[in-house]
């Protein structure tokens, strides 16, 4: 069965203390890295896989997008990604990316959201993205680096004073499921190698366009515990397009 942590009403109302969920795409440390690599929405047919609260959507539907559609396996999520949206042209749909089922060449773009982490398949999703994507359309996703999610407990080692002393990064290439402490939850996602995302890309007929570590922007580097995130990287950005 499919995990829907965010559905789970403790989960989810801890994650919406998140200053990315507080405040949308400007709360989230990654998004001066992710937008300068976004392309142009302007009469573009957007697909947004695990689109959480819609702030994707939003943004591309702002920029001119005639037609967007955010997927997401949480109703919870999407009963606030539908509060929050006044476009006529997005649309919401409850139901998990790995059962998404659209049309061949239905998208100009496809999005992802710090959301493949929880999916078995990287191969899968590949696939699917390329089928659904017309030839030239871009595929744009972020999710946690592998050096992030090798070790599985994605907690810093701390010294006997509680500092910290580093991160721990193992068994990067055994491959497969984690349980992960996310806002003091378990949370099972999944670990894979770098290689395995960007050859799963060319593997599907993609060309890949762009790779980037976010780093935390110089604004927020004040707040709590944000200077630590430049001892190791926490997402990956992936931009493809389909040959």
């Amino acid at each position: 069965m499919k995990e829907n942590k965010y559905n789970e009403k403790t989960f989810f109302e801890k994650y919406s203390q998140m200053s990315r969920s507080k405040q949308g795409l400007a709360g989230a440390g990654e998004w001066k890295t992710l937008e300068p690599l976004l392309p142009d929405f302007r009469g573009k047919a957007v697909l947004d896989l695990g689109c959480g609260y819609g702030w994707h959507c939003i943004y591309a539907a702002e920029h001119g997008a005639k037609q967007v559609i955010g997927i997401d396996i949480s109703d919870r999520m999407l009963a606030v990604a539908r509060e929050k949206t006044h476009f006529e042209q997005v649309e919401y749909r409850c139901t998990a990316i790995e059962d998404a089922q659209f049309e061949e060449n239905s998208f100009d773009i496809v999005l992802s959201s710090l959301a493949l982490h929880y999916i078995e398949s990287f191969d899968m999703v590949a696939k699917q993205v390329s089928r659904f994507l017309k030839p030239g359309g871009t595929f744009l996703f972020s999710c946690e680096h592998p050096v992030f999610t090798a070790e599985g407990s994605q907690q810093w080692v701390t010294n006997p004073d509680g500092s910290i002393a580093h991160f721990p990064v193992d068994n990067y290439y055994y491959e497969g499921k984690r349980t992960a402490n996310f806002l003091g939850e378990s949370v099972t996602k999944y670990h894979r190698t770098l290689t395995t995302y960007l050859m799963g890309l060319l593997n599907n007929g993609f060309e890949i366009t762009a790779v980037a570590e976010p780093m935390p922007p110089e604004d927020m580097l004040d707040l709590p515990g944000m200077k630590d995130e430049m001892r190791r990287p926490m997402m990956l950005i992936v931009r493809a397009v389909k040959k």
